[in-house]
């Protein structure tokens, strides 16, 4: 699968990863590329993702990034707290923890007008 275009805040986030976890990173240098004199990683100089070894052994370690740039699953922003979620269906518009909390304030809602309309349609008792 062939990556999107990386922005600055993902950038950002692959070069600390890079920095964090690649095994052939060293002193700025890229070990994979080190043909008996030092070259710089080219992930870290470019927003563009080329690196083989980055894309299949790194990057998956961040799976939030590893989807919003690969565009493995489908993520989609929580309607409450803004965090990203995996959605199950093209209707999914809360995250795990929010979809709770929605659906009970939806059925709280629910039963009150509920409890409202038949106290209006209940018959009168004199």
């Amino acid at each position: 699968m062939k990556p999107s275009r990386i922005n600055n805040k993902q950038g950002r986030k692959v070069n600390q990863l890079i920095k964090a976890t690649c095994c052939n990173y060293q002193h700025r240098n890229c070990l994979l590329r080190d043909n008996d004199e030092a070259r710089p990683c080219p992930q870290l100089l470019s927003r563009s993702l080329f690196c083989k070894w980055f894309l299949d052994a790194v990057l998956p370690a961040d799976k939030v990034l590893h989807e919003e740039i690969m565009k493995v699953g489908i993520l989609k922003k929580c309607c409450v707290c803004g965090q990203p979620f995996r959605a199950v269906s093209n209707r999914a518009k809360y995250c795990e923890r929010c979809q709770t909390l929605e659906r009970r304030k939806h059925e709280a809602e629910r039963l009150r007008k509920r409890r409202k309309s038949e106290a209006r349609n209940s018959p009168v008792r004199i």
